[in-house]
């Protein structure tokens, strides 16, 4: 589940590189600083490609990203009579290349794989006895032009270059390693770093890499070693460009912003009309048509503020960089009229479909789409770059080109209001096709929306606009809902963090039917290594399906099922996953964990039956849950050394919570039997699973709490999350004192941003608390828990999509981000209604 995993498969740290931006045009005005209610705001989300997201508490402060942080820029501006307001992002910084890399050219250079002697990075050294190689170097041959297997590598790439004939502004090195790197030009070294990179980053050094060019002869010199896992290596030379254009736009003033389950609004004052802004993304969990349908809407209201009309137009400019995997890549866009639907399409020329799987990606296939409804004052353009779109704009000179190929294309989209004195609402839609969205088991599956092969996504955006004022009520009402119940549940922090926590859940999955008609939605594990349908990432994300739609919850498991049932996976406990997304073709994680995933597949069999009132959908796969549970009364009570659902701390013997699980587990498998009328073997697990809780009581007993793991020392300790089924099911394998001391020992351990994971680390998992405080008696016991959970995510200096990995001493990320587990700050309202 976690990035341990991703350690054990490339054997290395896989750190995000950070995503470095030049400034941007100067305010004209200042702003006062917003405060922080989110870690990053979830503007479009629907899955974990069509993903857009706001880094900054302010919208216009900032180019919006994927939530793997590369940019996907929107730009928005309204123009009030003659002045123009910028509300939304910030033009993605270009670049002009010095010396390109193989992005874009292919290019040799000269390599040693043996030490060099003498200065090997100067401009005269005699490099004519190192071989020549085609870059990129490295050990995937589908990558790399030159193999590249040993331990380290000596490259030199010799150019010519003319200073004089630069632009100005500063020249970075732009440069992709695999792993520690150290860089040099024409001698001076200008970059170092240990580990690696997984995506080309342009580091800003002190050093003038300009002042150290030469007319004539360049070399840029690099040594890289390989410490584990891959190896990869190019580089060159660039220069950014700075967006001209917006220097005559004023920033528009951010009065306010929210957060919503399915909308994050935003109010602004630009010049004499005020302008509210939503991005509503309808992930409605009861209404699979919408749920599943990929657009988004985002909404315009604006009304005057001093009672005089005033000519309003909205622009909206989006880089076709939503729809590739990496900058360089050739698109595609086309502007359309078709239905009275006005549109701009975008795609990849190559259109790789299902091509790419892994972690940090983004999807190079399928078309991205901008509409409106067709008007007198709607006007849609293409423009070679997102820079020139919004010049167009601005000097009002819109090129009619229906059709462009390049890459960094920008699709603009201008709507003209009129003279506005009271309120004018409009609205643009964003929609992605992705034409086939997973694998699973060596069959491209189509979209939920059309798994019939008959809809188009126009058609898609036609009834989005059709049915805009029922889906937005039917928005509102779910919004106003959640909060209320949290409100009511856990008081206004709870409330704000299942805001939070609604669409980054959803988002994180794709929504397919398998080939035997079942309904599938699969996860995807966002920045922990890359899986599909992991089985541990569906457990913490279970209590938001299992309160609004537990047909979600069994398309998380159905494909789990199929895999043991169809003979392909032959052990007598569940895999750990289907395969590396968007690839379901099986197991890719390099080890089993049997006690988890097997305890997972059972508690939930039995909490879904619990939600709808009987146990039909265990009656379904009745073989397969007998034999994971016994497996479980067998070897689950004192778990051998193995992984579990917290595989970033290691592995553990002994695992006093993965006891629980399988304990809890063979109490809810008696459940289900008795649910089924299987009186006798209802009788027999339960009664094995109290005995079990008997035994592990006396096994964990450390005074005034239970230890980390059987027979470890006294003082060690964890939080028992897995207990939290216990009573919400009906099992009562453990008497309410268990719970009780555990909870009262866990509030002497709290720290300034949470209850720590475990006796080892400080750091914590945040899905994990609130299952924890969900065995509070008392709202006062709940509180204590979950208001540094709140303190984390309004604090929190790492602006990211928000993450389940957090030290508990100061707030910072440790790992993970966008993941679907925070479905599991839904357990306070599972619990109560389970147990009212």
């Amino acid at each position: 589940m976690y990035q341990v995993k991703y350690l054990r498969l490339m054997g290395k740290w896989r750190i995000a590189s950070a995503l470095i931006f030049s400034a941007m045009a100067t305010s004209l005005h200042a702003q006062t600083p917003a405060k922080q209610i989110a870690p990053s705001y979830p503007l479009i989300t629907h899955d974990s490609y069509f993903s857009i997201w706001s880094s900054t508490d302010q919208l216009n402060q900032s180019t919006t990203v994927h939530w793997t942080g590369a940019p996907q820029s929107l730009v928005g501006i309204i123009q009030v009579d003659q002045q123009f307001y910028r509300f939304l992002g910030k033009s993605p910084v270009t670049y002009n290349e010095v010396l390109p890399t193989t992005q874009s050219v292919a290019y040799e250079a000269r390599y040693s794989f043996e030490r060099p002697g003498g200065d090997w990075t100067g401009v005269d050294y005699n490099d004519q006895k190192w071989a020549k190689g085609q870059a990129p170097f490295g050990d995937d041959g589908h990558k790399a032009k030159t193999s590249w297997k040993t331990d380290n590598i000596w490259m030199r790439r010799s150019f010519e270059a003319d200073p004089a004939k630069l632009d100005k502004g500063p020249v970075l090195l732009n440069i992709s390693h695999d792993d520690n790197v150290e860089v040099y030009l024409n001698g001076k070294e200008i970059f170092h770093k240990k580990g690696w990179t997984d995506s080309y980053i342009k580091p800003k050094k002190s050093i003038d890499l300009k002042g150290l060019l030469k007319a004539g002869k360049n070399v840029l010199a690099i040594h890289c070693a390989n410490t584990a896992g891959g190896a990869f290596l190019d580089a060159g030379l660039v220069q950014p460009v700075r967006p001209k254009a917006l220097q005559q736009v004023q920033l528009a003033t951010q009065t306010n912003a929210a957060v919503k389950a399915t909308q994050t609004t935003y109010q602004f004052k630009a010049g004499a009309v005020a302008l509210d802004v939503q991005f509503v993304s309808p992930l409605l969990l009861d209404k699979m048509d919408v749920l599943s349908r990929p657009v988004s809407y985002i909404e315009y209201q604006v009304k005057s503020l001093d009672g005089k009309q005033h000519q309003v137009k909205l622009f909206l400019g989006v880089s076709s960089d939503v729809a590739v995997n990496q900058p360089f890549e050739q698109v595609v866009a086309f502007r359309k009229n078709e239905g009275g639907l006005s549109y701009l399409q975008t795609g990849t020329t190559a259109q790789p479909i299902l091509k790419k799987k892994g972690d940090n990606v983004r999807i190079n296939w399928g078309y991205f789409y901008v509409g409106a409804k067709s008007s007198d004052r709607l006007k849609q353009y293409i423009s070679t770059t997102a820079q020139e779109g919004v010049a167009a704009f601005l000097q009002n000179k819109i090129n009619t080109a229906a059709t462009m190929q390049g890459k960094g294309l920008g699709l603009n989209t201008v709507e003209d209001l009129g003279m506005v004195k009271d309120n004018a609402a409009t609205y643009m839609e964003l929609a992605y096709d992705e034409r086939y969205a997973v694998q699973f088991f060596h069959e491209n599956l189509r979209p939920w929306w059309n798994k019939d092969g008959k809809q188009t996504i126009q058609g898609e955006m036609l009834r989005a606009a059709k049915e805009h004022d029922q889906v937005l009520a039917s928005c509102n009402q779910l919004d106003k809902s959640i909060n209320e119940k949290g409100i009511k549940t856990g008081g206004e922090k709870y409330a704000h963090l299942l805001n939070l926590a609604y669409r980054q859940s959803i988002a994180a999955h794709a929504i397919v039917q398998s080939p035997k008609g079942e309904l599938l939605f699969l996860s995807k594990e966002n920045f922990s290594n890359g899986s599909i349908n992991t089985v541990d990432i569906t457990y913490p994300s279970s209590p938001l399906y299992l309160l609004y739609n537990p047909d979600l919850l069994k398309g998380m498991m159905n494909g789990i099922f199929y895999y043991s049932e169809s003979g392909r996976w032959e052990k007598p406990f569940p895999a750990h996953d289907l395969g590396t997304y968007p690839l379901a073709n099986g197991q890719t994680y390099g080890e089993d964990m049997p006690v988890e995933e097997a305890g997972n597949m059972v508690i939930l069999s039995a909490a879904i039956a619990s939600v709808e009132g009987n146990a039909d959908y265990a009656k379904k796969h009745w073989n397969t849950l007998t034999t994971w549970t016994d497996y479980l009364a067998t070897q689950g009570m004192d778990p051998a050394n193995q992984l579990c659902t917290d595989d970033f701390a290691g592995h553990l013997a002994r695992n006093a919570n993965l006891s629980i699980k399988a304990i809890e587990a063979v109490g809810a498998y008696g459940k289900l039997a008795g649910m089924l009328g299987k009186k006798d073997i209802a009788e027999k697990y339960s009664a094995t699973a109290k005995q079990m809780a008997a035994k592990w009581q006396q096994m964990a007993d450390a005074g005034d709490h239970y230890t980390l793991t059987f027979g470890g020392p006294k003082s060690s300790w964890s939080q028992k999350y897995n207990l939290v089924w216990d009573k919400m099911l009906g099992i009562n394998a453990f008497p309410s004192t268990v719970a009780a001391k555990e909870l009262a020992f866990y509030k002497n351990k709290q720290l300034a941003f949470g209850l720590p994971l475990d006796s080892r680390k400080t750091y914590t998992k945040s899905d994990w608390i609130m299952w924890t405080a969900s065995m509070a008696t008392s709202r006062s016991d709940f509180d204590t828990f979950i208001d540094p959970i709140y303190k984390f995510a309004t604090q929190t200096p790492d602006r990211v999509p928000l993450s389940d990995w957090h030290e508990t001493t100061n707030g910072h990320q440790v790992g993970f981000q966008a993941r679907s587990v925070v479905g599991g700050y839904y357990m306070r309202i599972l619990e109560q209604q389970l147990t009212k």
